[in-house]
């Protein structure tokens, strides 16, 4: 009697430590895996709830994390890559050419972050490339190149991973005020295109 007592304890118990563990486990992978990516777009994806009222706790939580200062959803559009188009995930160790046109907003920029969802330290301190910075082509178009060192007109550092180390990075493209016609088509916006060059 006693054994069959402590026996439907022991799986009770296990039963609720499993569940703990699932429990958490989703909630740490849901907070710490970016601001969301409900939509695609090439490289660059989104969740159209952030920033709204139909944000759910997890995606708070997401932006609480990683999304330092998130304005409203009236007032910009956060797309993030961690990926190049490509599908392989950005490194460190490599360098991208970003090409865009011209966006349909008032103003944007484009944003290094380290694995830790902060800025990468590096010697220029430059973190970002936007709209009132980079030189654009006689089309208004305009090419970023993001590599270790940042180099070239419109560069942005991503610091230099020792010889051995893969570091990842993401990119944060934060439309401010755009038009009206951008919140209807978050999948089809001619957005920068992500393009790996090579690596160290």
């Amino acid at each position: 009697m006693l054994g069959t007592v402590i026996s439907g304890f022991l799986k009770l118990l296990a039963t609720l430590v499993g569940a703990l563990l699932i429990g958490l486990g989703s909630a740490w992978w849901s907070i710490n895996s970016g601001l969301g990516s409900a939509l695609q777009n090439g490289a660059w994806s989104t969740d159209p709830a952030i920033g709204s009222e139909a944000a759910g706790p997890y995606a708070r939580a997401a932006v609480a994390r990683a999304g330092l200062l998130a304005l409203n959803k009236s007032e910009t559009v956060y797309f993030t890559a961690s990926m190049d188009d490509a599908g392989e995930p950005l490194s460190t160790r490599c360098s991208y050419r970003l090409e865009g046109k011209r966006l349909a907003t008032r103003w944007w920029s484009i944003t290094a972050y380290g694995a830790d969802h902060y800025l990468i330290p590096n010697k220029d301190n430059r973190y970002s490339q936007a709209m009132n910075t980079v030189t654009r082509n006689s089309d208004l178009s305009f090419t970023i190149n993001v590599s270790p060192d940042g180099s070239g007109a419109n560069g942005i550092p991503t610091g230099t991973a020792a010889p051995d180390e893969e570091v990842a990075f993401s990119l944060t493209l934060r439309l401010y005020n755009p038009d009206e016609e951008t919140y209807s088509n978050l999948e089809t916006l001619a957005l920068p295109t992500v393009t790996k060059e090579g690596c160290s």
